[in-house]
């Protein structure tokens, strides 16, 4: 029986504070190649996802600790939705290929994502060329834009 204790939580939220990319995570699957990928992210507050999209799957997500801001976006990079999760919506599944990304509000956030295996890394074309790659430069503006970017509105850089 695999478990993510309340102690698990705490832990994995320690290990993101302290990491470069303020980001742990626990799998539940036990091999990359599994098909049915299932694990816990500890993301704090600045921690930057880069709007993506996963070809090969949906992908279900539910706070387990915190609360996030998942946008969804069209092919130009338009806001075609905004969910905050953790407050009214618990949990939030999105086709495949729908471009999105994750802004964790709280400090101790620790979100659950189940999608289709084998992993995928993901490539630049499952990438939008208006953000920024992880650790380049401009990605704080558009962590900001995240925390108030309405449907509609695209990223002003």
């Amino acid at each position: 029986m695999k478990q993510i204790a309340r102690s698990d939580l705490r832990s994995m939220s320690e290990q993101a504070a302290n990491a470069v990319r303020l980001r742990s995570h626990r799998t539940l699957h036990e091999e990359l190649s599994d098909p049915v990928q299932r694990l816990a992210i500890a993301m704090e507050p600045g921690t930057y996802i880069r709007p993506h999209r996963h070809p090969q799957t949906w992908e279900l997500l539910t706070p387990l600790k915190g609360r996030f801001v998942v946008l969804q976006f069209d092919e130009s990079g338009k806001v075609t939705q905004r969910t905050l999760l953790g407050d009214e919506v618990l949990v939030q599944e999105m086709p495949a290929f729908t471009w999105h990304a994750v802004l964790s509000l709280d400090e101790g956030g620790v979100i659950f994502e189940v999608k289709h295996g084998p992993y995928q890394a993901l490539t630049e074309e499952d990438c939008q060329q208006w953000a920024p790659p992880e650790g380049g430069e401009g990605t704080k503006e558009v962590m900001a834009w995240y925390a108030t970017a309405k449907p509609g509105e695209r990223f002003p850089g």
